[in-house]
């Protein structure tokens, strides 16, 4: 118990679930507890709070300016029709791309702080989001693999990203915004984080990373496989079971996530408020 919260750390080298109060109620000395809790874990997990759109946005906000509000994250149109998998329009293709694992924003010319997460519809199965720790993941890399990526950088796109699984982002079809599909300079981030709160180092990989500078193209894939591969271990990782009404808020500085597959002719609908970084501490190196 921390103050009034209940927390409970999951199985895991991160992440509790937390208890005992109600978002929408939440005084400043025990959000206080929560954002410090979530410094801790990473991952804050709130079970059955059924946000309305406005709580889910005003609970963001307080850990700090938005990158943007809110965007669905969902195989339902506006009009509640489902979009037919076979299609594979620009959001489905987006959808399938989230199932790698990533960071938030990294392709920005700022990378996000964090996102607050809840679930309105889920499917019967399948549909899960993962969670990866890239604190544990730096802490358990040998010290010869460590010397090796210190001070090494990759380039971030998510043009690249999506283009890994077939969806060429210079066509597009409409459906998508088109939200990090810029034609700016390609964000380059270092392979080794620290986090400018705790000062805990951590790995910054995921999908949208390639062409680490000073490798060859090969190497530079093998080297960016490995680290997510082995990042993405147990007791490194945690996939949750969503139940309509869940909130989640994690820390884009030092977890990556992905989406996992679900029987798309069921609904999901997902409500993605994005946090944005600092940009004394997550914008993109100079190139």
């Amino acid at each position: 118990m921390v103050g009034t919260l209940d927390i409970q750390p999951l199985d895991a080298t991160f992440g509790a679930v937390v208890r005992g109060f109600k978002i929408a109620e939440v005084d400043e000395p025990t959000f206080r507890a929560v954002y410090d809790a979530w410094l801790q874990y990473a991952l804050l997990i709130f079970p059955e709070q059924h946000l309305t759109r406005y709580q889910q946005i005003a609970f963001a906000k307080r850990f700090g300016p938005l990158e943007f509000e809110m965007f669905a994250i969902s195989n339902v149109r506006s009009d509640g029709s489902i979009r037919p998998e076979k299609d594979n329009d620009d959001v489905i293709k987006i959808l399938k791309g989230n199932m790698g694992w990533h960071h938030d924003s990294t392709y920005m010319p700022v990378q996000a702080k964090g996102a607050v997460f809840c679930a309105e519809v889920v499917p019967n199965k399948g549909g899960q989001t993962g969670f990866a720790d890239m604190r544990a993941a730096y802490d358990a890399l040998d010290s010869d693999l460590k010397a090796r990526i210190e001070g090494l950088a990759a380039h971030h796109s998510l043009h690249y990203s999506q283009g890994k699984v077939g969806h060429d982002s210079k066509k597009t079809d409409g459906q998508y915004s088109g939200y990090g599909f810029h034609d700016g300079p390609v964000s380059l981030r270092p392979l080794v984080k620290t986090h400018p709160e705790t000062g805990r180092k951590s790995l910054l990989v995921g999908r949208h990373a390639h062409d680490v500078r000073g490798l060859d193209r090969s190497e530079s894939e093998r080297l960016l496989k490995e680290l997510v591969d082995f990042a993405c271990q147990p007791p490194r990782i945690y996939h949750h079971n969503w139940r309509p009404g869940d909130a989640v808020v994690w820390d884009n500085r030092c977890l990556m996530h992905q989406a996992t597959p679900w029987d798309m002719t069921e609904r999901r609908i997902m409500w993605h408020s994005r946090i944005a970084g600092d940009p004394a501490s997550e914008a993109a190196l100079a190139a």
